[in-house]
């Protein structure tokens, strides 16, 4: 004769707690995804993790600059007279943030809000007004004080 151990109410509430436990370990294996950068124009929007992150903390100086080099992953189509509309996640906002062109820093003080819109020919123009290039890479770059910490590419592709 056989004697049940536990109760089928019992039972059912073991293999719960076990699936909710495998679960919760399944979870704690994965690594937590990076916050999020969008360039739109028009209705296109683009969205991509970092391409550098180091949660949150300053990326190593000796990696700044092969992460300033990164090709990116993400290409957009813009019109000289388009709006092209960058926004970023909110901690990435409360550090500040700062766009590159084709790898040299563009703006002085870091931008402290989520969402920002710039004139497509901005990215396309020399101060002159001369059409410079077809393609043009913007890297959004979180900073915290003088230290990098993020770095998302972007690559904005001139159209007629």
């Amino acid at each position: 004769m056989t004697v049940a151990f536990f109760s089928g109410k019992g039972r059912r509430i073991g293999v719960a707690l076990g699936a909710v436990s495998a679960g919760l370990l399944v979870l704690s294996a994965c690594d937590k995804p990076t916050p999020l950068a969008t360039v739109t124009v028009g209705g296109d929007t683009v969205s991509t993790e970092a391409s550098c992150y180091n949660d949150g903390n300053a990326l190593k100086a000796s990696d700044i600059q092969d992460c300033l080099n990164k090709k990116a992953q993400k290409t957009v189509e813009v019109a000289m007279d388009d709006k092209v509309r960058f926004g970023v996640d909110p901690e990435i906002a409360d550090n500040g943030w700062t766009l590159f062109i084709n790898g040299q820093q563009a703006e002085q003080e870091p931008y402290k809000k989520t969402y920002r819109s710039i004139p497509g020919s901005a990215f396309f123009s020399s101060q002159t007004g001369e059409t410079v290039s077809n393609k043009t890479q913007i890297s959004i770059v979180e900073t915290k004080g003088k230290k990098l910490t993020g770095v998302w590419h972007f690559e904005l592709k001139k159209t007629s």
